[in-house]
This record gives C-alpha cells, sequence and structure tokens, in this order.
C-alpha cells in the first residue's frame, strides 16, 4: 500500500502519515475503505505498533480518517468546509508565542528535542493508577468537596515533612496549594507586586513565565546565569539602579542551563536582597531530583525574605497539575485571597491523588529510578551533542534539561529552528528564554528526547553551517 524509508531523516509516523493521507486526497483510498489493521500494518512495513498507532491517530485529527470502536480505522467522508490536509512544512513558526502555545502539544510528527516535560512511561503512572484505584473505593462523599482555599491539609503536612528534610522550615498554614507552579508564580507576582514594578529574573529562564509577568505589567531586568549561579556582580549593580521589587531564580536543575547555585552564590544573593531590600521567589520544580549536596535560598533565610515555590509535575505527572507555594503565614493569607479571587479553590480530588502517591511505599523509589534515568541520559545527549560540535553550557548533575549552542554570536538560531522543523525536529531556540529576546546562539535540549541520531546529523550540519564565513 505504501512504501516507507527507514533510513531517511524523515521520522516513520509522519511518512505513515503523509504516504496515506496522499493516498486518500488522490483518491485512491475512498470514503468508507478500511484501512489495514494496526498490527497489520506494522508487520507489512517492519514497523511498531506504536508507529502505526501514532500516524493513524494523527490522520484521524485531521479528519481524514475516523476511529470506529471495536472495527477499526476507515477512510472519511471529505469535509464541506475548508481543505482537511494542512501543509507540515512551514506551518509552525517559530517564535515565543509558538513556544508558549505549541510546547505542550504531543505532535507525534516531530521529533520534541527542546520539549519541558519527561516522556510518559518515565513518570509515576502506576502509582497514579495505584490512588486512583484506592480513591474509588472509599466514599463518594470524599470526592464531592470544593476543598479548602489553603489546598487539602494532609498533603500540605506531606509538603511540610518533605520540605524539612531539604532544610525549609514551614508549618502547614504557611502552604498554599495551587493549580501547579505557574499559579503559585502568578499568585506571587499579584501579591508582591503592582503595575510597572522592576522585577529582576534568570536570564535565560523560563519563558512562560516571563510572558505571565508582562501580562502583569510588570518591567523585566534578566540577571546573566553562570555556570555557579546568577551572576552576582551583576545582580549587585542592577538591584542598585534599578530598585527592583523582586528576583524570581531558580537555584537547582536550572532551566534551561541545567547548572547549580553554589552556597558561595546563593548567600550572596540573600545578602544583595536583605541589603536592597527586594523578595526572592525560588521556583524549585525539579526538587526531588536534584544531585546531593544541593543548596536551597529558602534553607538559608526564613520564609519572608524568601518564599519557595514547588511542582509535582515533573516526577508523578503534569496532567494532575499540583504546585505549591511555602511562604510567610501574611504572604500566605494574602495568596488565598488572590487564589478565591480567580479559582475559588484548587481541585481537592487531585491534590488527594498526589498525597496517596507520596504516602506510598513506591515514590522513593520511582524518584530514584528516574534520577538514575536521567543522569544517563545527560551523559548520552551531551556525549551527542559534543560530537556533533556544539558547546556546552556545563554538563548537568541531573534534570531534563541542557543549554548547548552553536559555537558564535551572530547565528540566526530562529532560522535553524525553522529549518528543523522541516525535518521533523522541534528544537527551542535560546533568545526565547531571554526577557529581552536578545540573539544568542544557544538552544535548549530536553535529554529524555533529543538522544537521536537525526538530531545530531542536523545539529552537525548546522554547525558547519554557522563556522562558515
Amino acid at each position: 500500500m505504501i512504501t516507507l524509508q527507514p533510513d531517511s531523516a524523515t521520522p516513520l509516523v509522519r511518512q505513515v502519515f503523509e504516504a496515506l493521507a496522499a493516498l486518500i486526497d488522490k483518491g485512491s483510498l475512498r470514503p468508507g475503505t478500511r484501512l489495514p489493521s494496526v498490527r497489520g500494518l506494522a508487520r507489512e512495513q517492519g514497523i511498531s505498533t506504536m508507529t502505526v498507532t501514532h500516524a493513524y491517530q494523527r490522520l484521524v485529527a485531521e479528519a481524514y480518517v475516523e476511529a470506529r470502536r471495536g472495527s477499526g480505522y476507515y477512510v472519511a467522508a471529505p469535509a464541506k468546509a475548508q481543505p482537511r490536509h494542512r501543509p507540515f512544512v512551514g506551518r509552525t513558526q517559530v517564535d515565543s508565542l509558538w513556544l508558549i502555545q505549541r510546547v505542550f502539544e504531543d505532535d507525534s510528527a516531530l521529533l520534541n528535542a527542546g520539549c519541558g516535560w519527561l516522556p510518559p512511561d518515565w513518570l509515576h503512572l502506576e502509582g497514579v493508577r495505584q490512588a486512583l484505584a484506592s480513591l474509588a473505593r472509599k466514599s463518594p462523599a470524599g470526592l464531592a468537596h470544593y476543598g479548602t482555599a489553603h489546598g487539602y491539609l494532609p498533603l500540605r503536612q506531606q509538603i511540610q515533612t518533605q520540605l524539612a528534610a531539604r532544610g525549609v522550615q514551614a508549618n502547614p498554614h504557611q502552604l498554599v496549594l495551587t493549580h501547579g507552579a505557574t499559579q503559585a508564580l502568578a499568585l506571587l507576582g499579584r501579591c508582591l507586586l503592582q503595575p510597572r514594578d522592576t522585577v529582576l529574573v534568570d536570564s535565560p529562564g523560563a519563558t512562560n513565565f516571563f510572558a505571565a509577568l508582562r501580562a502583569m505589567d510588570l518591567r523585566l531586568i534578566g540577571v546573566e546565569r553562570r555556570l555557579d549561579g546568577p551572576d552576582v556582580q551583576a545582580l549587585a549593580t542592577l538591584a542598585q539602579r534599578h530598585r527592583p521589587k523582586a528576583f524570581f531564580t531558580t537555584t537547582t536543575l536550572h532551566n534551561p542551563t541545567g547548572s547549580q547555585c553554589s552556597p558561595a552564590v546563593a548567600a550572596q544573593v540573600l545578602k544583595l536582597a536583605e541589603q536592597h531590600d527586594f523578595h526572592v521567589v525560588e521556583n524549585e520544580v525539579m526538587a526531588g531530583l536534584e544531585p546531593p549536596g544541593s543548596v536551597n535560598l529558602a534553607a538559608l533565610a526564613p520564609l519572608g525574605r524568601v518564599s519557595y515555590v514547588g511542582s509535582f509535575s515533573k516526577t508523578i505527572t503534569p496532567s494532575l497539575r499540583v504546585g505549591f507555594a511555602a511562604v510567610s503565614e501574611d504572604l500566605a493569607e494574602k495568596l488565598v485571597y488572590q487564589k478565591m479571587l480567580g479559582s475559588l479553590t484548587s481541585s481537592e480530588l487531585t491534590e488527594k491523588l498526589v498525597h496517596t502517591v507520596l504516602v506510598d511505599g513506591h515514590y522513593r523509589s520511582h524518584l530514584a529510578r528516574l534520577g538514575e534515568r536521567l543522569a544517563q541520559a545527560q551523559h548520552q545527549v551531551c556525549d551527542g551533542l559534543e560530537a556533533a560540535g556544539m558547546q556546552l553550557f556545563t554538563r548537568p548533575q541531573g534534570g531534563p534539561f541542557v543549554w548547548a549552542g552553536l559555537g558564535r554570536d551572530g547565528v540566526d538560531v530562529q532560522a535553524v529552528a525553522q529549518r528543523a522543523v522541516a525535518e521533523g525536529l522541534m528544537l527551542a531556540p535560546g533568545h526565547l528564554f531571554r526577557p529581552d529576546l536578545k540573539p544568542t546562539p544557544w538552544l535548549r535540549f530536553n535529554v529524555a528526547y533529543a538522544h537521536d541520531p537525526r538530531l545530531y546529523r542536523f545539529l552537525s550540519q548546522e554547525v558547519k553551517r554557522a563556522a562558515r564565513p
């Protein structure tokens, strides 16, 4: 029926999708025709059933095919409005809006080398499944509550225990559960800042959070990230010149560089915060995966000067969307008020699920396995990137991210990312992670996805292109 090219740089999922779409467009496969079974096509082409499944799902999403439960996949009748098929090449404009909108899409036709999440089979989905079964056996009345504005108390108590193990002291009334770390950061922004205030952020840092701060009409100024954390000399100069109200930073397994903040730098950051009277918000969504000896700002200073934000998206699953803020008691009351204005409460059901997972005896062993898997992937991807001629910012000690450059300034990385889309690769250009969007030769890679010969071949060609006069 179709002919595939296993040695091609084009992903097999995309080859299957485009080959079948072409047959349907030409009328070779008429409406109502049953496609080969997933196993049958996989056996015929010598590919995995997962590859065929992803291709068929994309055909369904593009309205080429309809899935009939228990029967299979059938060619759908043509849509009457506009053409079903959107050209793959050129339909993705790689810019800041794209990164925010597309970064969470599961586009199986692209190798998500620059994405921000972990593969499903790396997450603790078995723990979630068991937690769901456990909650389902309990009284239905326990599943019918809005919950409290602070969040589910047993989960807050469990987070209190986890934070204490990292040296962070917070009682349950200082903990506010949120709809992911994103809501926690946004609530802190609304409580600590006023429109037109100046805030300092890591540069590079989390691009979607920059967009959220700009939406609050705040002035963002980046503090350059070094191997040992924020550039404290730059931080001192910027604090003196701009009198910022807050500094949002990540201490361990920094996104996107993967770097760690040293104890000496952490102490200097806190000293400057005290000297220039700005609040420090520590965003630690990778907590639980940090290497031994990592330092937290919130462990070195009482909650008040520092606020701590965490999440379970990277260690359990992002679909539950449970995060938290550990803050002073006064600030906690302000957060609760803002939370109620925007969403009343967070989901007690998902909070109960996370609590059940955390108290289960398998969670710690899952964290250990995940840490080992990420460390191995870091080693493989860093080796592969260096072999392709890429320059590493550092070899991270854990976590999913690597920051690597094409070797010299002046490279149009956005154009590189656009060319990558045409090759079935999704990259994350470095300028999108800077608050000033300043051009940079750096890109973010996710080691859980990036170990792929196609990526290394593409990058090797781009490094050579960048080296030409």
